[in-house]
């Protein structure tokens, strides 16, 4: 029998059709409604310049080896504005995910099509952190004008199978409708779950080929505001997970999960003879519990290598190498580990020396606010060291490098965390840190020539967690890039200024204080008019610009921690001027919020200025409803730290000289 060779290529290609998935069929773009095309206002919100008309994504996770999303999404630009803010795309992706199969196109209000060309995507890193990277395929889309559709589509592609993903609803744009397309893992003891974040749960809606769909419309835009609270605890988004269906309350699992980390770990904290030795030695002559535990815990943090720590300064054919501890004694006696092996050889220590330590489960604040009602781990991911002092139990995390002994990095600071144990685990808060352990403490020594310029030497110390933030921005980088940071900041603010002989001390120790030093010239500093000088004696302070700058707010302030500012500044006069309004600017009491305290004088043994400021404000969470007050509060801040005095020419100056 003779077969026509053509005819059965169409049938394969008939077949191979009504076989792809429901990324592939998105490879012919979806029809776009007239009325879209002729949209002229923005629907969802009034003075929006550009709104999403639809954003697809499918979500196959139903492959043990990797889990692929692919996204489309549908823009209408309505302003010159949404033209500049949508023109350029980012698609951010890092280690373990492909991004592939971009393509977009620009459709102009008269109907004619631009297309993306592949050239134009390219490769850019948009954040580093340590070893970790963040980059993106990067493009610009063709030809936008006010009155276009701009549409794009792409593939990621995450290695190894994806639970806890997460569906975010909102965007930088307003939304008309936003629908996720879920093909889960078949699981035959782990069905798939979710949970809503800030806004109404939207049921699953089940589709062909195994697909779940869920959409939610007329979703308003998400704005990033100064100061507020973790994304994900303002934007409405859901978590998608496989967890079996238990029988039991919030509290009941909290329990048995806490006995479960307890046999988990509870051998990692063993000591022997060696690790009881060292411990002995380490504590010294220290008689008091909590030095005992602070030398312990400088101990473990100076003496072991941190191999998670970006600054170890090993190489990854070196990591490779290195083997993994399986106890306290293996930590000690290589001298590296990860953070948990210093965590755990710090607990086996303490406990050598007597004291009762347990492992720590806790949330991190910076994600997100722990609710105790949602019984699954996935907030609580973080942990710690207890250790019985006394009645009360004490944390510790030795294990992040730059922490100081009593205190812990911001984002566990203040927060719900499980202490396990064999018969009755229990929550208890993580005590947090006054202001005064957070403090940047600067001291200025300055000369002002009579053109309005000063110059002298600059002092400033960072400690708590400023030292932890600051350390762990610096610590990788080269001196010279150390050194154009703090040149860049200082120059933000003051643009004429020139810094030299800079020195920046203690970026990776991890017991110091991080400092910067140096000399500055700022031409200009001081207005001059005619025979006088106006002079602002709050140097660190100088053009700084509000904290709060608009008088509108739609998200809660959120503060990572308490602080304090301390700043002494003495600023030597020109010869032949004397103050004419030296009126130092007021003070402010925040009551149990903190304070500002400034102190304004001449000092006694030469012709100078001395200014004294300090700031402690131990405020966390505010909600919205009280910005207005805190708004005032801060304004009333800036002012009196842009309060100038003035200074005048003494005709009989030089007569006196």
């Amino acid at each position: 029998m003779t077969i026509n060779r053509s005819l059965v290529l169409l049938f394969v290609l008939f077949v191979c059709l009504f076989q792809v998935s429901p990324g592939v069929f998105a490879q012919q773009w979806k029809p776009i409604d007239p009325s879209h095309l002729e949209l002229k206002a923005p629907v969802v919100e009034k003075e929006a310049d550009a709104e999403v008309l639809l954003w697809e994504v499918y979500i196959n996770d139903s492959s043990p080896t990797t889990t692929d999303f692919t996204h489309f999404i549908r823009i209408k630009v309505f302003s010159d504005r949404g033209k500049e803010s949508q023109s350029k795309v980012d698609l951010p992706y890092f280690t373990g995910v492909q991004i592939k199969d971009i393509s977009g196109r620009t459709v102009k209000p008269d109907g004619s099509i631009i297309d993306l060309k592949k050239e134009s995507i390219f490769d850019r890193e948009l954040v580093k952190y340590g070893r970790y990277k963040i980059k993106a395929k990067s493009f610009a889309m063709p030809g936008i004008e006010p009155g276009s559709i701009v549409e794009y589509r792409w593939k990621e592609v995450h290695e190894g199978g994806t639970n806890y993903v997460k569906l975010y609803f909102q965007r930088e744009i307003p939304v008309h409708a936003v629908r996720y397309y879920l093909k889960p893992y078949p699981y035959a003891e782990y069905p798939m779950k979710a949970m809503t974040f800030q806004g109404k749960p939207a049921p699953f809606v089940k589709e062909k080929d195994g697909y779940y769909r869920i959409e939610m419309t007329n979703m308003p835009a998400f704005r990033e505001e100064p100061r507020m609270p973790p994304e994900d605890q303002v934007r409405t988004w859901m978590l998608v997970y496989y967890s079996p269906d238990l029988k039991k309350d919030a509290m009941t699992f909290w329990k048995d999960f806490g006995k479960t980390q307890y046999e988990l770990y509870k051998g990692e904290m063993k000591f022997n003879d060696e690790v009881r030795k060292a411990s002995a030695e380490a504590i010294g002559d220290a008689q008091a519990q909590d030095q005992k535990l602070e030398r312990l815990y400088n101990f473990c943090r100076s003496k072991i290598r941190n191999v998670n720590d970006d600054a170890s300064g090993l190489t990854p054919d070196q990591l490779k190498k290195m083997k993994e501890n399986k106890s306290a004694s293996d930590t000690f006696k290589r001298g590296y580990g990860t953070g948990a092996d210093i965590n755990f050889l710090f607990a086996a220590m303490a406990m050598a020396a007597g004291f009762e330590a347990r492992y720590v489960v806790l949330s991190d604040r910076g994600r997100m606010f722990f609710d105790p009602g949602f019984p699954d781990r996935y907030f609580m991911k973080t942990y710690n060291i207890a250790v019985k002092v006394g009645d009360q139990w004490r944390f510790f995390d030795p294990g992040s490098n730059y922490v100081p002994f009593g205190m812990l990095r911001w984002q566990e600071e203040g927060v719900q965390a499980l202490i396990t144990d064999a018969k009755e685990p229990f929550f208890l808060q993580t005590p947090l840190s006054p202001g005064e352990k957070s403090k940047k403490k600067r001291i200025a020594n300055l000369r002002l020539t009579d053109d309005g310029m000063v110059e002298g030497e600059v002092r400033i110390e960072y400690t708590g967690q400023f030292a932890v933030e600051m350390k762990e921005d610096n610590d990788e980088e080269s001196p010279t890039v150390r050194e154009e940071k703090l040149r860049e900041s200082v120059t933000g603010k003051l643009s004429t200024a020139v810094l030299s002989e800079i020195k920046v001390e203690s970026s990776t120790d991890p017991i110091m204080p991080f400092v910067y030093s140096y000399k500055v010239r700022v031409p200009g500093y001081a207005e001059r008019t005619g025979k006088r000088l106006f002079l602002q004696p709050a140097f660190f302070q100088k053009n700084v610009g509000q904290l709060f700058p608009t008088s509108a707010r739609q998200n809660d302030v959120y503060f990572h921690y308490p602080w304090t500012e301390e700043d002494h500044v003495t600023i030597e006069l020109p010869r032949g001027y004397t103050l004419d309004n030296a009126e130092s600017p007021g003070s402010l009491n925040f009551g149990q919020t903190g304070s500002y305290m400034v102190k304004l004088g001449l000092a006694k043994d030469r012709p100078a200025l001395i200014y004294q400021r300090n700031l402690v404000f131990e405020g966390l969470l505010f909600p919205k409803t009280s910005y207005p007050e805190l708004k005032k509060v801060f304004d009333l801040i800036h002012q009196q730290d842009n309060h100038a005095v003035s200074l005048k020419q003494d005709p009989t100056a030089e007569v006196k000289q």
